[in-house]
């Protein structure tokens, strides 16, 4: 009986989990990509600011690591015409960025000349 119970706990769980998703979804607020969810309030806010507050939601700022994670973030700034923060800094070395814990980018798909921020990006 205990078992029945937990299965039944754990779809009517998996059920509000999709029914919020769908709100999300409708609403601009979430997208995946490769089993990834990202999402966004739609606010606008500082770098420093959209850290914490992914970090408070249980999440990271978004590193996009390959094409389709980039359409996922492209998504919001599509959405909500505006710009995004990524995960990512420059190096120590001029025009070369890292991911913000130091590792080497594995993927990036800058426009052409860009960066162009000479050291300022």
């Amino acid at each position: 009986m205990v078992d029945n119970e937990v299965e039944d706990i754990i779809r009517q769980l998996e059920h509000r989990i999709s029914r919020l998703e769908g709100v999300l979804h409708l609403e601009k607020m979430i997208t995946e990509s490769g089993g990834k969810i990202f999402a966004t309030n739609g606010k606008r806010a500082d770098f420093h600011a959209t850290m914490k507050k992914c970090k408070e939601a249980g999440g990271s700022i978004a590193t996009p690591r390959n094409p389709g994670e980039n359409d996922a973030i492209l998504y919001f700034v599509k959405s909500f015409n505006t710009y995004a923060y990524l995960g990512m800094k420059e190096s120590l070395i001029p025009s070369k960025f890292q991911f913000l814990d130091g590792t080497q980018l594995t993927y990036t798909n800058w426009y052409l000349h860009e960066p162009s921020g000479k050291g300022e990006e």
